[in-house]
């Protein structure tokens, strides 16, 4: 396709365009050609974009698309393992995180274990899953836990977590 064609139509548009505004009552002539110009001008741009798309082939994106294309995170570690370290750093710096997040998680995971491995649901026999876990992992994974009185301090600490996943490992 050549430029030609369209060209031909643009022109014709203009001419068309230009009639239009002389034939105004209210316009002056002056006014009617200054119009004139920037349409026409405007018809022509718009004409030669669209050719020159049409014959360049795909756009290309700019440097600033392709630097943002290039900052996908490429992650070692599975999504649910980052989520997981992020609940365990979060629940050591602040108790309530510690209170709402991570003891729940931990929670339902000792619960899980005491189901399959022991038949039971750890907050149906409260007794026998505290028995199972031992104090200490019980004092932090019990149902009936009452939130932290300092909700801004500090959460549970590291060493204490990497025990309770132990203990619930060991199941």
């Amino acid at each position: 396709m050549t430029l030609v064609g369209p060209l031909a139509r643009l022109a014709l548009a203009a001419i068309v365009a230009l009639v239009v505004l002389l034939w105004t009552p209210k316009l002056s002539t002056p006014r009617a050609l200054a119009i004139w110009v920037v349409l026409a001008t405007a018809l022509f741009l718009l004409s030669l974009i669209r050719h020159s798309r049409e014959h360049d082939g795909p756009e290309r994106a700019s440097r600033f698309e392709q630097a943002l294309r290039r900052r996908k995170p490429t992650s070692l570690q599975p999504e649910e393992l980052l989520r997981m370290d992020r609940e365990l750093v979060l629940g050591s710096a602040d108790a309530d995180h510690a209170h709402r997040r991570l003891l729940p998680l931990l929670r339902a995971t000792a619960a899980a274990r005491i189901a399959a491995r022991h038949g039971f649901e750890l907050e149906r026999r409260p007794e026998d899953a505290r028995a199972l876990l031992g104090e200490d992992a019980w004092e932090l994974l019990r149902p009936d836990r009452p939130p932290p009185e300092d909700r801004h301090g500090p959460g549970v600490p590291p060493r204490r977590v990497a025990a309770v996943i132990e203990r619930v490992e060991s199941l």
